[in-house]
């Protein structure tokens, strides 16, 4: 086979310039051969920069041809810069490479060749459509381009389906198998029925779901109506789509198709220093409140409900997603004074919700003195988050009271910083009248201006300071069979009238039904003056527990996980070796719901460690009752120490004595109220009626 003149010569150069390419540094060094090289190759460096413009085509093929002399001047200059002919004769070994490369690809004469492949880098040429065919009788030639008449053919040769033609059909950019089709049907005012997104898939040849069937609205010099209609056919972005999503076509086909219906994603935020991203997207207004399954939104993004990382946040008709890279609920966020200190507006830090925003309580509201409502099973955190609320009440510098149907050393530990404190429930009744009997006192207490007014912080001249009391066990010591009745009854008295004269009740137990003895008065009364914290309750009581505290059923939450750490790897592998599961890490003490409006959040209640000691979280003294307040009290018969035994007729008339000696009364044990112990009594309706019932019942 004859060689082509322009290789031949290009081979005889390349075959006698290698020799002088390694001859002439060593030999000669000053000679101008080495000029010439070196100007030749900067030369084709220039013509890399000019070939490599964007708006240069065929960039690939005008580098290659310019490398040959910039890789001669590259040789020439290293063998200008090696010892002799260098090591190995490394100047030669160079030269004879570059001329083997110029004989092999042959840049310069094989891309001056017709009909030859195009060299390594060049760009591919677009792909010619074959001829079109001749127009058909049913469609007659109406201008229209080669790809729409190719489509066209293709669509008549596939049997029109439902007895459609191709007005128009459009190539999606970067997309060689992508169109969208404008149909109408082949008969003038027949409306187009049997146009199915199956007949479309077997007519081009692709799935059902890469075909999309659309209205056609009217438009000016168009006409729309059930006689047209759109079609998209989209392999190609659907396969793109599946291996490579955007976020915003990712949440389109994965959120707002099911967890989240009808949302439109906004944008993905990444807090790297908490760890955390966040998801926002709203939902269209006439859909109202977004409605989000949360089970099945976390199954999307990849983690389970019960490991506490997926947490959702309404507003209006928007929604925030939180996926945490571990569980906020699963850390220990440590008590300290500073966030224990109310504000202004008398809030302070209770904990931290599951969005990582701190959950505060209030030790006042608008309407007087805040009362307080704790929910919690044994082991639930309930001292832990009642000593959070006294420390808050202490440094706010209300006087603290605490009574507990029961010891223990927490509670003890926490008596040691209010001012009174004690246990059973003979205690806590004689607190609940104390407290009953200053409503009155301080109803009657002028203030700096002369005049009586409601407890307000804001108002200069108060001549009392706010009190809290604490019930630990409330429930337990309303059953006493002594006691309780009247416990109950002036519990809920003080829930009535309490907040008006600066008297805050806060009731710590472990129900909150009516059935366990919780009278419905006193949970409303107290749900509407405080911001109750529900903990770890048991998944079968969630229902119960919030419809009673006043939760509309479709705010009820969902039950939270038993532990917030992740399950241990390898349980396969333990199944395999026999070896037992490692034990599971309850940490969810602490852990629960705050109610502030009419749905709760999750919440984790800030740490306070009683084994390091607490006393850094109070104030060096405890502030106590003013000397009035104590001095009416006294003259009443209720300020003693409560702690002793029941006094004569304090809880009632004293029964006959006839036979005092052998009528089986034991002089140390309480003696019953007279009458009906366990009845409940009428209404009281004021501090004052609360007050007449107490003398009558104490004799006075």
């Amino acid at each position: 086979m004859s060689v082509p003149r322009s290789v031949a010569l290009e081979r005889t150069v390349y075959t006698l310039a290698a020799p002088v390419l390694a001859a002439a540094p060593n030999l000669f060094a000053d000679s101008p051969v080495n000029t010439v090289v070196q100007l030749a190759g900067a030369a084709g460096i220039g013509g890399w920069v000019l070939a490599a413009r964007p708006e240069t085509s065929g960039a690939g093929r005008k580098i290659l041809r310019w490398s040959p002399l910039v890789f001669a001047a590259a040789v020439d200059i290293a063998a200008k810069h090696t010892i002799g002919w260098g090591p190995w004769c490394v100047d030669g070994i160079l030269a004879a490479g570059w001329a083997a490369a110029g004989l092999l690809v042959l840049p310069f004469s094989r891309h001056t060749r017709r009909n030859h492949r195009p060299a390594l880098g060049a760009p591919t040429p677009a792909p010619q459509l074959p001829a079109a065919p001749e127009p058909s009788v049913v469609q007659p030639d109406d201008g229209a381009d080669d790809y729409t008449r190719q489509v066209r053919w293709l669509w008549e040769n596939r049997g029109m389906p439902g007895r459609t033609i191709v007005v128009t059909a459009t190539p999606h950019e970067g997309m060689p198998n992508d169109l969208t089709l404008l149909l109408r049907a082949s008969e003038a005012g027949r409306p187009i029925t049997g146009l199915t997104d199956e007949a479309v898939a077997a007519a081009f040849g692709v799935d059902v779901t890469d075909v999309r069937i659309e209205d056609v609205a009217r438009q000016y010099g168009r006409e729309g109506g059930p006689g047209w209609k759109e079609v998209h056919v989209t392999p190609d972005l659907n396969e793109r789509r599946r291996k490579t999503p955007t976020t915003h076509e990712w949440w389109a086909d994965r959120i707002a198709a099911g967890p989240v219906p009808g949302s439109k994603f906004i944008k993905k935020v990444r807090d790297g220093e908490r760890k955390v991203t966040h998801y926002i997207a709203q939902v269209p207004d006439e859909m109202g409140e977004p409605r989000v399954s949360q089970h099945t939104l976390a199954a999307a993004l990849k983690t389970k409900y019960d490991e506490g990382r997926l947490f959702v946040t309404v507003d209006g008709n928007q929604v925030l997603v939180s996926l945490w890279d571990t569980s906020p609920l699963a850390q220990v966020f440590p008590a300290t004074r500073e966030l224990l200190t109310p504000d202004a507006d008398g809030r302070w830090v209770t904990g931290y919700l599951g969005n990582g925003q701190p959950a505060r309580n209030r030790v006042y509201t608008d309407r007087g003195a805040a009362h307080g409502l704790f929910v919690a099973p044994s082991g639930g955190g309930k001292t832990q988050l009642m000593a959070l609320h006294i420390a808050a009440d202490a440094l706010f510098g209300a006087v603290v009271m605490l009574a507990t149907e029961a010891p223990d050393e927490k509670t003890a530990a926490l008596g040691k910083h209010t001012a009174q404190y004690g246990v059973g429930a003979l205690y806590m009744i004689r607190l609940l009248r104390v407290m009953c009997a200053l409503m009155e006192i301080r109803g009657e207490m002028l203030w700096d201006d002369g005049q009586v007014h409601e407890w307000d912080p804001a108002r200069p001249g108060c001549p009392y300071r706010m009190l809290s009391v604490y019930l630990d066990e409330f429930l337990s010591a309303a059953r006493n069979g002594d006691y309780g009745a009247e416990i109950m009854d002036l519990a809920e008295m003080v829930s009535v009238k309490g907040r008006k004269y600066g008297v805050g009740l806060k009731v710590a137990g472990q129900s909150v039904y009516v059935q366990d003895g919780f009278t419905q008065l006193l949970c409303e009364n107290l749900r509407e003056n405080c911001i109750p914290v529900v903990l770890k309750v048991a998944p079968k009581k969630i229902t119960d527990m919030f419809r009673a505290l006043g939760i509309p059923s479709e705010h009820i939450p969902d039950p939270l996980p038993r532990s917030f750490s992740t399950a241990e790897a390898g349980r396969i592998d333990r199944v395999m070796r026999g070896e037992p599961e490692p034990p599971s890490d309850s940490n969810t003490g602490g852990a629960g719901w705050i109610i502030e409006g009419k749905e709760p959040n999750v919440l984790r209640t800030l740490y306070m460690s009683f084994k390091d000691g607490i006393d850094h979280f109070f104030p060096d003294t405890v502030a106590t009752l003013t000397d009035h307040e104590i001095r009416e009290l006294e003259a009443r018969d209720l300020w003693f120490d409560w702690t002793e035994p029941p006094r004569p007729g304090e809880f009632g008339p004293e029964p006959e004595d006839e036979n005092d000696e052998d009528d089986g009364w034991d002089d140390d044990a309480p003696r019953k109220r007279a009458g009906k112990s366990a009845a409940r009594r009428d209404t009281v309706t004021s501090p004052r009626e609360a007050l007449e019932a107490i003398k009558r019942l104490s004799g006075v």
